[in-house]
C-alpha cells in the first residue's frame, strides 16, 4: 500500500497545539504516527553522562503526532492539501494534489 505522506515531505499541521506550523517529515512510525521537524516539541530532562561526555539539562525533543493532524503542503496555493493517487499511461502510480490534480512526485 502506498502512503499518502512520506519521509522528506513538507507538511502543515492542521490540528493541535502547533496548528499552522510547517515542517519536514523526519520519520514515519508504526500505527499512523510521524515525527515532524521542529513541531510538537517536548522538554526532556536528562542527567549528565560522564562516559559519553554529554552535559545534563533540559533538552527540546520532537515527539510523534498522528498522521491525521497534518496535510501535505501545496506550494502553489500556500495551504495544506489532500492527497490522491493516479495511474499514469506508463503504468506507474503517482501521488496528486486533490485540489489542482497536479502530480506531486515524478
Amino acid at each position: 500500500m502506498a502512503s499518502k505522506i512520506k519521509k522528506g515531505d513538507e507538511v502543515i499541521v492542521v490540528a493541535g497545539k502547533d496548528k499552522g506550523k510547517r515542517g519536514t517529515v523526519v520519520k514515519i512510525l508504526q500505527n499512523e504516527r510521524l515525527v515532524v521537524e521542529n513541531v510538537n516539541m517536548a522538554k526532556r530532562h536528562t542527567k549528565p553522562d560522564q562516559n559519553k561526555g554529554e552535559p545534563g539539562g533540559i533538552l527540546d525533543k520532537e515527539m510523534p503526532m498522528n498522521i491525521s493532524n497534518v496535510a501535505l503542503y501545496n506550494p502553489e496555493t500556500g495551504k495544506g492539501d489532500r492527497v490522491g493517487f493516479k495511474i499514469l499511461e506508463d503504468g506507474s502510480k503517482v501521488r496528486i494534489f486533490k485540489s489542482s490534480r497536479e502530480v506531486i512526485d515524478i
